[in-house]
This record gives C-alpha cells, sequence and structure tokens, in this order.
C-alpha cells in the first residue's frame, strides 16, 4: 500500500529490498547528473546558437568547438568571492538560491524519458519517480519557485533586488494561473494526474498526442505562460539591466550566484519536457526491432531538443516586452483564453449539448471583458489629456 502511494513504478511492486533500494539510488544520481550536464550543454548551445544567428564566433577556446566553456566558467565562478551584504538577512539570503534550483530538479524527476528496462532482475521505468498526484507535484514545484526569487530579493536588504524580486514575483504568479488552466486541459482529456498514464494516452499514433486533441490552443498558452515562468526572452524583465541593475540577484556572487544561472537553464530543460511529455507524448515514437530501449530516449531528447532551440531562437532575436505589456498579455489574454479553452472542452466531454451553451456564454463573458478593457483605455486617455490641459 505505501508503495502505490509512493510511486506507480513495477520496481516497487514486489517490495522493497536492498536491490530496489540500490536502483533507486543510482536513478538518482543518474538523474541529477544527467540534468546537470545537460545544463552545462545548454549554456554552450545557446551562446553557439545565437552566435551563429547573430554573424558571431561565439566560445572557441575552452576544448574542441568551445565544448568545455561551461565548464572553464563554473570553476571561475566557484573560487570567486562569496559577498554577504550587511544589512541582508544571512539565513534567508543562503536559503534562497536553493529554493529556485531544488525545484526544477524535482520536477524533472517525474519526467519518464524512456520505457521500462530490466535491471540487476527487476524491472523499472527510465523514470526517477511516477507518484499517482504527478501533476499536483508538479504545479506544487512550480510554485516554490517563487519563494526563492522573492526571499532573494527581500533578503538581500538592498531595494533594487526587492524591486526586481517584487516584479519578477508577480510575473510568476501571474502566469501561473494560464498555465494551471492549461494542464487542467491534459487532465482532463486524460482522465489521471499519473504522468505515465498522460503518456500512455498519447501512445499508438500521431492523432492520439494532446497537442492535436486538445486542438493546439492549450500547447500555445502553456508555452509562452512556461516562457514567463522562465524569465526568458521576451518576458527576462526581471533582469532588466538598464531599470533593475540585474534584478532579484543583484547582491549575490560566487556559487550562490552560480546556483541561480543554474535555476534559469535548468528550469529550461524542465519546462520542455514537461511539454514534451504533456503535449507531445513525452518518449512515445516509431521505434525498431533492435536496441529497442534506446528508441523512446531518442525520441524524447530530439522533442527536447526542438525546444532548446527554440528558446535559443527566441532570446536572439525578440527585444523584451514592457513591463505593462507583460501583465496586459498574461491577465487579459492568457487566462481570459485558457479558461474558456478549458470550458470548450468540457463542454465536448462531458456533454455534447452543452458545447452551443458554453460557446454563447464565453461569448458573452469575452464581449463584457473587451467592453470593460475599452471603458478603462478611454478613462486613462481622458486623465491624461486632463492632465496634459
Amino acid at each position: 500500500m505505501r508503495a502505490s502511494l509512493l510511486a506507480a513504478d513495477p520496481l516497487l511492486s514486489g517490495g522493497v529490498d536492498f536491490g530496489v533500494l540500490l536502483i533507486v539510488l543510482v536513478k538518482t544520481v543518474v538523474t541529477f547528473a544527467v540534468l546537470l550536464v545537460s545544463v552545462l550543454f545548454l549554456i554552450w548551445f545557446e551562446r553557439k546558437v545565437i552566435s551563429d544567428m547573430q554573424n558571431r564566433i561565439g566560445p572557441n577556446r575552452a576544448g574542441p568547438f568551445g565544448l568545455l566553456i561551461s565548464i572553464a566558467d563554473g570553476i571561475k565562478v566557484f573560487f570567486k568571492e562569496d559577498l554577504l551584504p550587511d544589512q541582508a538577512d544571512r539565513r534567508i539570503f543562503r536559503l534562497a538560491p536553493y529554493l529556485s534550483a531544488v525545484p526544477a530538479f524535482l520536477t524533472f524527476s517525474i519526467v519518464p524519458v524512456g520505457g521500462v528496462i530490466h535491471v540487476a532482475g527487476h524491472d523499472t521505468r527510465l523514470q526517477l519517480a511516477d507518484p499517482p498526484i504527478g501533476i499536483l507535484f508538479l504545479l506544487a514545484m512550480s510554485s516554490v519557485a517563487v519563494y526563492g526569487v522573492m526571499l532573494a530579493g527581500w533578503s538581500s536588504g538592498s531595494k533594487y533586488p526587492l524591486l526586481g524580486s517584487v516584479r519578477a514575483s508577480a510575473q510568476m504568479v501571474s502566469y501561473e494561473a494560464a498555465l494551471g488552466l492549461s494542464v487542467a486541459s491534459v487532465v482532463l482529456v486524460s482522465g489521471s494526474l499519473v504522468i505515465s498514464d498522460i503518456v500512455a494516452e498519447q501512445s499508438g499514433s500521431l492523432a492520439n498526442i494532446n497537442l492535436i486533441r486538445l486542438g493546439f490552443v492549450p500547447f500555445v498558452i502553456f508555452l509562452v505562460a512556461a516562457t514567463a515562468e522562465l524569465n526568458r526572452a521576451p518576458f527576462d524583465l526581471v533582469e532588466a539591466e538598464q531599470e533593475l541593475v540585474g534584478g532579484y540577484f543583484t547582491e549575490y556572487s560566487g556559487i550562490r550566484f552560480a546556483l541561480f544561472y543554474l535555476a534559469e537553464f535548468m528550469g529550461t530543460i524542465t519546462m520542455s519536457a514537461i511539454m514534451v511529455t504533456l503535449f507531445l507524448g513525452g518518449p512515445n515514437g516509431p521505434g525498431f526491432d533492435f536496441l529497442t530501449w534506446l528508441w523512446p530516449i531518442l525520441w524524447f531528447v530530439g522533442k527536447i531538443l526542438v525546444f532548446l532551440f527554440f528558446y535559443t531562437w527566441l532570446r536572439a532575436t525578440l527585444p523584451r516586452l514592457r513591463y505593462d505589456q507583460l501583465m496586459d498579455l498574461g491577465w487579459k489574454v492568457m487566462i481570459p483564453a485558457a479558461l474558456a479553452w478549458l470550458l470548450v472542452l468540457a463542454a465536448l466531454y462531458v456533454e455534447r449539448w452543452y458545447l452551443p451553451v458554453a460557446t454563447a456564454v464565453g461569448l458573452v463573458a469575452w464581449a463584457a471583458l473587451a467592453r470593460a478593457l475599452r471603458v478603462g483605455r478611454e478613462r486613462l486617455a481622458r486623465g491624461l489629456q486632463e492632465v496634459g490641459e
């Protein structure tokens, strides 16, 4: 009973012994190592791709093709002086970087990167954990990351980091709602909170993946909301050097600054993996009769690389939004669109006769919201005109 509450992995179906504990320990270490190496690769990949897009050379000194540049930077930042401001709350200041980095790793731990393999007489999934509340765990870890950002700025004892943390927290909380509604659409059509069940529901054919079953809209909303959650361009306002010096981590240096840097890139990989899992079938894909355990891993890695290239492409091409544009997009477009599409999907899957009613109610609500926003803009314009006169 306890095993079923902890995970749905077949590894725990026959009880827990020393061999099972050893396999779980090895899976934990391997997952962390793979994610850490992936971060090092992503840093090199992003710098190299952006340099190519901007007709520059990029990193080419440390190692072949500059592959060791991330390791060189990591060694350099590890030996930098660790600063601690006089006005800082010492305990919270030291804790905040871990509250940003740890949730990214814990979120990746529930992602299936392959199928079931046989190891040392045991069958186990290529997935660290598969809890029965996997989706709720995902949303919880996404919310916990906000605390790391907020506490980092508050504990620094400086005004600019505090302003940066308030801005970042408002941004993350705003887009968390749209992200949660898009995830709710996935749960609705899959009928389960278990990550492995959601992946299994998308197997069989291309038409079964949630990207198509949900009509593309929840995927687009999740992609935009995840980009804002990760503070990636064009939503990287928390690092707007022209306004806030460096944002919430202005007072950080050395290894603690590296943890924030690590958390950002680790979160990019984790969110890419989550999107692949929820909308693109995870490791599902065509296989062959040889090395059957390898093909799901290759499909999973290939899908993630597409998203990583997409994020890099955005960073190389788009300017960052103004903060009012950022909040308008989140509250006035993303959340209403996600909620409306969720109601339409619920109408289709629960009672088809309810669809015309839900559509009519949604259109009326949308018209009322548009009118309210238009009235607000008109009043603001009149107020500015009166002030000018």
